[in-house]
């Protein structure tokens, strides 16, 4: 299960350069050329490793770390002047092109799991939705609840002690670290 929170969109140039692909001997031409493309990515959280324990009104919440849950080149981006073949450039074949668009696919994929900040603020999205999800319940029932969070790295592994949050409607609204080590 998968929880997709956001969609973000990139704009890049894939390059693709191959050497000595045609001529004789000392007459040698390259292919180069880049294609100029749009990307979305589709960020969130794999909801199998959420995990919910309710006791009265105290609810722990492990949530794992965002990752890229999908990535496409936007096809409606690619046009006739997307594709840019260098003027002294061999002959550029449809298999050229399909495996720059392959290597632009792979490049858009590698950008967004490295961007630490973008995943972060997935990850708040999702906590955020898991929040008010708790919030709205408790309304309905007539209940409020204190969440803690706790933390998980991309292998499933906890990186924190829990944090508590206290109910919304609570006076006061600090987060508060406490050690549940054994």
């Amino acid at each position: 299960c998968e929880l997709a929170v956001m969609e973000c969109y990139y704009h890049n140039v894939a390059k693709f350069n191959q050497e000595n692909v045609e001529g004789l001997l000392w007459w040698q031409k390259d292919k180069h050329f880049w294609i100029e493309y749009s990307g979305i990515v589709k960020l969130g959280i794999d909801v199998s490793l959420v995990n919910m324990e309710v006791v009265e009104n105290q609810i722990t919440i492990t949530l794992p770390e965002a990752k890229v849950l999908g990535c496409k080149v936007d096809s409606a981006s690619l046009n006739k002047e997307s594709y840019i073949v260098d003027i002294d450039s061999a002959a550029i074949s449809a298999e050229d092109e399909i495996e720059a668009f392959k290597e632009a696919q792979r490049q858009l994929e590698e950008n967004a799991s490295n961007d630490h900040a973008l995943l972060a603020g997935a990850q708040q999205r999702a906590q955020a939705l898991l929040e008010d999800y708790i919030t709205n319940i408790g309304n309905a029932v007539g209940k409020e609840y204190a969440i803690q969070w706790i933390y998980l790295d991309a292998d499933g592994n906890r990186l924190n002690d829990v944090v508590t949050a206290d109910p919304p409607d609570s006076q006061d609204n600090s987060v508060n670290t406490a050690d549940t080590s054994s």
